[in-house]
């Protein structure tokens, strides 16, 4: 049950017929894991702490620097030097003190992923390279948990859901990590401050979403967004038969 309190920070999702009071128990009782506290993470972990998701994961190893700023917008100039993910924490429980905020303030990688994946019902990929996205899509697959990537360079950004075994992977639209002078990341090619907040908070909608059950998720479509001519598309997707990840050939990997 509600507490009172609950109840009236929850009003206006209590009055949602999909949501009500049960659906905000739902809410309470998830677990979302957060890879990354940049410009993707921060907007979705706030949404998601505001909404009342239970427990939320927060996964990064790096400290606030002054770059960060004119799009991470979960750090302040305070925080300059302190590790994201505490400077994180601090900020999604002054938002909801009611949430618990889970610190991973590491890397994760090939190595320990897995360990931390499996506790979460749905894993929010808010990275910035391709080599932390591809690590993204094979533990999850491995786990048999959905999740969601997000992606963003310069004025463009890109999004989709993944439900393992039911739906397009990452890697049945990109089978392998591209040449790594190709790889431009957002450090040397620059991103519009308010692009991430655009396709973070969608990432978030579809975890509370996945959480409640409702709607329809983005899922086997990926939805792209063009900041300077502010137009979103969306790109039908198939699942690829040779898909290293979930794919059923010989080829698969074994994470």
């Amino acid at each position: 049950m509600l507490t009172v309190d609950e109840k009236e920070r929850y009003a206006r999702h209590l009055m949602l017929d999909e949501v009500g009071e049960a659906g905000q128990e739902r809410l309470r009782a998830g677990r979302v894991l957060v890879i990354g506290a940049g410009g993707l993470g921060s907007p979705a972990a706030l949404y998601l702490a505001a909404a009342g998701v239970g427990t939320i994961g927060i996964a990064d190893g790096d400290r606030v620097e002054l770059s960060n700023l004119q799009r991470q917008v979960i750090h302040g100039s305070s925080d300059l030097g302190r590790a994201k993910v505490e400077s994180a924490r601090d900020r999604m429980l002054e938002i909801n003190p009611e949430v618990q905020v889970e610190c991973i303030g590491e890397r994760l990688t090939a190595e320990n992923i897995a360990e931390f994946v499996g506790r979460y019902d749905f894993v929010l990929d808010a990275t910035d390279n391709f080599e932390a996205k591809f690590l993204i899509n094979d533990a999850c697959l491995a786990a048999g948990v959905s999740f969601s990537h997000g992606g963003i360079l310069r004025y463009k950004g890109q999004t989709m859901t993944v439900l393992p075994g039911k739906s397009t992977c990452y890697r049945c639209i990109f089978p392998e990590p591209p040449e790594a002078e190709v790889a431009l990341s957002c450090s040397r090619a620059g991103v519009l401050g308010v692009l991430p907040g655009v396709i973070g908070v969608i990432q978030a909608t579809e975890a509370i979403k996945f959480l409640l059950g409702i709607g329809e998720l983005l899922t086997s479509r990926l939805l792209t967004y063009d900041a300077l001519t502010l137009r979103f598309r969306e790109v039908a997707l198939g699942k690829n038969p040779d898909c290293p990840s979930c794919g059923e050939g010989e080829n698969r990997s074994k994470f």
